[in-house]
């Protein structure tokens, strides 16, 4: 397994598959993929990329700290979940998020990836909300 920068439309294909099904490439891409500091990340698997995650440098107003990085899109294909793929990516992007000078990072969690957020050292920040069309989420958040 390597995990190694991507490219944003590298991201597209998983994020359909796994976090927008029946929607279209289009519909993928995410507001902010393409600003200076958003960096991508991919895990590899015998070279295929089979696992994504996004960070955007964006402030949430719920957290005092003033620069903050929002993780976002992290999806990895069904079959090779549970392979501490995610966690690597997460490794990954920690130390570069170090380096603009931001200690904390969030995210809109899928209520069913709140175990593996918890697991990672995330922690839950208000209340349950509703994405339209994608379900209930929760706000957590991690300081590095």
């Amino acid at each position: 397994m390597k995990v190694l920068q991507i490219g944003t439309k590298d991201t597209y294909a998983l994020r359909q598959k796994v976090l927008r099904p029946g929607r279209s490439l289009e519909e993928c891409h995410f507001k902010g993929d393409d600003a200076d500091q958003t960096f991508h990340l991919g895990a590899f698997v015998d070279n295929k990329l089979v696992s994504v995650a996004s960070f955007y440098y964006e402030r949430n107003p719920a957290f005092e700290d003033e620069d903050q990085y929002r993780l976002r899109g992290m999806a990895t294909y069904e079959e090779h979940r549970g392979s501490g793929l995610s966690r690597a990516l997460l490794r990954t992007a920690f130390p570069l998020i170090k380096q603009n000078f931001c200690s904390l990072v969030w995210c809109n969690a899928r209520i069913s990836a709140q175990g593996f957020y918890e697991k990672t050292g995330f922690t839950t920040h208000g209340e349950q909300f509703d994405v339209p069309e994608i379900g209930p989420h929760l706000l957590m958040f991690r300081k590095i």
